[in-house]
């Protein structure tokens, strides 16, 4: 033995030899990481060989590690199938693991304030290399959390797994889904554009509802940060999103997975006796080990689902980023994120404090209970018609509740803002008005109408280049051609305030897609026919400043109603003549704008 001190490794090489030195090393290392499998272990596993040592090595990481304690170290044949858990509860624990990644990547190049956030995103879309994959990814694995969560809950549901001894672990992931839902509704804001801000507004506006009025007013203002969603507001939504909500989910999955280990997974409904829980005494011959089988088959749905993900991103998926955030513009059509749509239905029905409060906290109330009141001891699904029939009802009622919380659904909105909506809304929903994509030079300055195309009523039934000439004479020296050319002047139009009337003229063959626009224009307008009375458009472009033009819309129509039969019954003017209403809306684009369809 030397006299002199060296590390125990150099002292091993010189009693045993480099590399069988090196081997024990590197086997010691892996056996202490691993909780107490070595090399030889693994390669057993991975190999799916029976292992070699006694006690089985591949039990002891179960009662060791740090993770695999939450993990049960076998599992019974017949819930290692796709049946009867459909993979759901592991891939809700995927996703929270997955969200956790990529939201810390998108945090490194976002700061919650109104004046940079929305430049973020477009930096980390176009600056970070991948960003916009990863926020594609977060995005995709937001929507997907919450529709797994609660497909999830249905599942335990229709199976009767919530039953005893599995009530708290039912309740547990029940706050699961609740801190689910509002971890993505809190994301929603941080974009700050306007699908972000009036999503957001519209959910937290419910919240006001609260009875009493004074507890109402102030929820409202604590979430919001003030009377309008801003600097405040979007801080406190991001601090919920990135810190506290994350806490409660940690927190409850933890609780969930530990009561899972404690019950174990309730075997399929058939496999049962009648009020017996037979989970915990997996025989010998139906047991199946975590390591290697359980594990290997995780790891190959982990690279299968996030593969699955990625591909969703790069083909056919991107996350949705509109126009900046407005408070004073309200986007037409805007709803509150789709997993709480049934809400906004609800809210249609009457009163906002029995629809908006009331209602949602008594559902998710007696879902929470639903396992204390369900005296039925049988998991069987011949034995619970009345509890899968009333699953049915309560799932038909939310989808119904969700169609009504469509902007399609008890929301009337006129005729012509919808067709000004259509042409010249910015990008929203992934889409944009059909102005907005025309190249800047096919934006040739003038005045073109929709009776290019139409067969107008005011130039006596005719179109294209006959029915543009008869309707420039009829307004010439008209009050309708003085109205319209008054109602661009009131906008600010600066060139149509030194014209005596209206001069319209054909799309020029150098301007096809604006050409293509105008007949869209044309096919709304008569589509609207039933409100839009004799109804007729004009687009006219003009030079604002060098390298910006002002596009403006017009609607021209009746004004008059519908009588008991459906004919018409015109508004006229002192001389008898019929009365004109004239609508109008403009945007301005910039030649280095870009936009694109």
């Amino acid at each position: 033995m030397s006299i002199i001190p060296v590390p125990p490794f150099l002292e091993d090489i010189r009693r045993k030899g480099l590399k069988r030195a090196t081997f024990e090393g590197v086997d010691n290392v892996v056996e202490r990481v691993t909780a107490g499998m070595n090399v030889q272990d693994i390669r057993e596993a991975l190999r799916g060989e029976a292992p070699s040592r006694r006690p089985n090595p591949r039990l002891q990481p179960h009662a060791d590690s740090f993770w695999l304690h939450m993990r049960p170290s076998y599992f019974h044949r017949d819930m290692t199938g796709l049946y009867p858990t459909f993979r759901l509860g592991w891939l809700s624990t995927y996703f929270v693991f997955f969200e956790t990644l990529t939201g810390i990547f998108l945090m490194i190049w976002y700061t919650p304030s109104p004046d940079v956030a929305y430049a973020n995103m477009l930096n980390i879309m176009s600056g970070v290399p991948m960003g916009q994959l990863v926020r594609d990814l977060h995005r995709l694995g937001a929507e997907a959390m919450v529709l797994i969560v609660v497909l999830h809950m249905l599942r335990t549901f229709f199976t009767g797994s919530y039953k005893k001894p599995r009530q708290f672990t039912w309740f547990t992931g029940m706050i699961l889904l609740v801190a689910t839902g509002f971890l993505s509704f809190s994301g929603y804001l941080l974009p700050w554009d306007q699908l972000a801000l009036w999503a957001v507004t519209i959910g937290a506006s419910m919240v006001e509802a609260a009875p009493p009025e004074v507890v109402g007013e102030n929820l409202n203002l604590l979430l919001r940060g003030g009377p309008d969603i801003g600097a405040n507001g979007l801080l406190r939504f991001y601090l919920l999103h990135v810190l506290a909500v994350p806490a409660i989910l940690f927190i409850f999955t933890g609780v969930h997975y530990y009561k899972v280990i404690i019950h174990g997974h309730s075997l399929p409904p058939q496999k049962e006796n009648i009020g017996e829980d037979t989970a915990k005494r997996v025989p010998l011959d139906k047991r199946v080990y975590f390591i290697p089988d359980a594990l290997t088959s995780e790891m190959m749905w982990i690279g299968v689902t996030t593969f699955i993900l990625v591909l969703l991103c790069i083909w056919f998926f991107h996350a949705p980023l509109e126009s900046h955030a407005d408070p004073q513009v309200t986007p037409m059509g805007t709803t509150a994120p789709w997993y709480f749509l049934w809400i906004q239905g609800a809210l249609k029905l009457g009163d906002k404090v029995l629809w908006g409060i009331i209602f949602p906290t008594v559902v998710l109330v007696v879902f929470m209970i639903i396992p204390y009141i369900d005296a039925n001891p049988s998991r069987r699904y011949a034995d619970r018609r009345f509890a899968l029939s009333a699953m049915f009802v309560v799932m038909s009622s939310m989808t119904v509740l969700s169609y009504m919380g469509l902007p399609e659904y008890g929301v009337a909105s006129s005729a012509d803002e919808e067709i000004f909506y259509a042409l010249t809304h910015e990008p929203a929903h992934n889409k944009m008005g059909y102005i907005l994509p025309i190249p800047f030079e096919q934006l040739a300055p003038g005045m073109y109408t929709t009776c290019q195309f139409q067969q107008c009523e005011l130039a006596d039934g005719q179109s294209g280049s006959d029915g543009i000439a008869a309707l420039n004479e009829e307004l010439q020296d008209s009050a309708l051609g003085r109205s319209v050319l008054a109602t661009m002047t009131g906008t600010g139009n600066p060139v149509t305030a030194q014209m005596t009337a209206p001069r319209f003229r054909a799309v020029p063959s150098s301007s096809p897609q604006l050409e293509s626009v105008l007949n869209q224009f044309a096919g709304m307008v008569d589509a609207a026919d039933d409100e839009l009375f004799s109804g007729w458009g004009a687009i006219v472009i003009t030079e604002a400043q060098n390298n910006l033009r002002r596009v403006d819309v017009l609607i021209v129509f009746e004004e008059g109603t519908l009588d008991e039969n459906g004919d018409l019954v015109r508004v006229t003017n002192e001389d008898g003549s019929p009365s004109y209403l004239v609508r109008e809306a403009h945007i301005f684009i910039h030649r280095d704008s870009a936009y694109f369809q």
